[in-house]
């Protein structure tokens, strides 16, 4: 039987990646990635997976964050839904995460470096076919660059196109991009033999548990139907030009507030005067923070306050989207 677990699914990824018991995984994900002259050995999650955490509260969208036995800093997520706000998030989150290591009176020095890493099931740059970029702060005339402070690197699974055949001159980046893409394709022995690193056997043991237990798959199961939803939501806003530009309504009586971002990270305008504004605002928020969209007729039997509460709800789990 196949595996039938797709590894990009947001409960997926952080049952593989983001919980102790698969660290063997995340470091060689990290190390596949970021190619450092020095291999990371260990890593000591800083964030981990809390099932009955995240069944509790799922708008607490957190990346994966690690540290290794040297203070270095890796942050790592799974984006699905790429929108127009994705990079200058990276590069406010990555600079937030430099950061926020030092308190009041620390000296510089005391800084270790930070990686943040976005990978990304779709395109975000089509003007090129590089799948792997990796930003550092660099002099262009000179081509210094400062090293250690900190890297933003993206990978974007919407530009690869290897085959089964291509995987035995693939390098170990290609290997993990073809099993996160494919994994769920493959009966577990025959993924086993295809990738018979430990790292990567290790992930597909964690997908083939997710599979295998009733919980899991329930909420794996849940996690698919939600991005289905949001799929739906997307596909239509681009239809009714939402995704173009703005978003517009009006609340009834004195209301008056303005949502920013489009549908792919800014809603833009003015929603003024209608209960169905609130309503549209609250679904495009929810599309946002990747969790499933609210029934439309649940909505509706709210009043205006309760629907103001709920909108500024998802304001405030927006804006702390990542929790450090």
């Amino acid at each position: 039987m196949v595996i039938g677990i797709l590894a990009t699914n947001d409960f997926a990824f952080k049952i593989t990646f983001g919980t102790p018991e698969n660290r063997i995984a995340l470091i060689g994900l990290l190390n596949a990635i970021l190619n450092l002259a020095s291999p990371i050995v260990d890593v000591t999650l800083v964030n981990p997976f809390n099932l009955q955490q995240y069944k509790d509260d799922k708008l607490s969208i957190l990346d994966i964050k690690a540290v290794d036995a040297s203070g270095a800093i890796y942050n790592i997520e799974m984006q699905m839904n790429p929108f127009a706000g994705l990079v200058p998030r990276m590069v406010y989150y990555g600079c937030e995460l430099y950061a926020d290591q030092l308190k009041a009176g620390d000296d510089y020095t005391k800084a270790k470096p930070v990686f943040s890493i976005c990978l990304i099931d779709e395109v975000i740059w089509p003007d090129g076919t590089q799948v792997h970029h990796a930003f550092r702060f660099t002099d262009k005339p000179s081509g210094r660059v400062l090293d250690n402070i900190l890297e933003i690197h993206t990978i974007e699974f919407g530009k690869y196109n290897l085959t089964e055949a291509d995987l035995a001159t693939a390098t170990d980046l290609e290997c993990w991009i073809y099993w996160f893409l494919h994994a769920h394709e493959y009966e577990p022995e025959e993924l086993r033999r295809l990738f018979p690193q430990p790292a990567i056997r290790k992930a597909t043991d964690a997908l083939v548990k997710i599979r295998d237990i009733t919980e899991d798959k329930e909420m794996y199961d849940a996690q698919e139907r939600a991005r289905r939803d949001q799929r739906a939501i997307l596909n239509d806003a681009h239809n009714r030009g939402v995704a173009e530009g703005k978003l517009e309504g009006k609340l009834e009586g004195e209301h008056k507030g303005k949502l920013e971002g489009k549908i792919e990270g800014k809603i833009e305008g003015k929603i003024e005067g209608k209960i169905e504004g609130k309503i549209e605002a609250i679904r495009m928020l929810q599309l946002l923070l990747c969790v499933p969209a609210g029934d439309e007729e649940e909505l509706r039997r709210l009043d205006l306050s309760q629907l103001e509460a709920m909108a500024s709800e998802l304001q405030k789990k927006l804006r702390n989207r990542i929790v450090l």
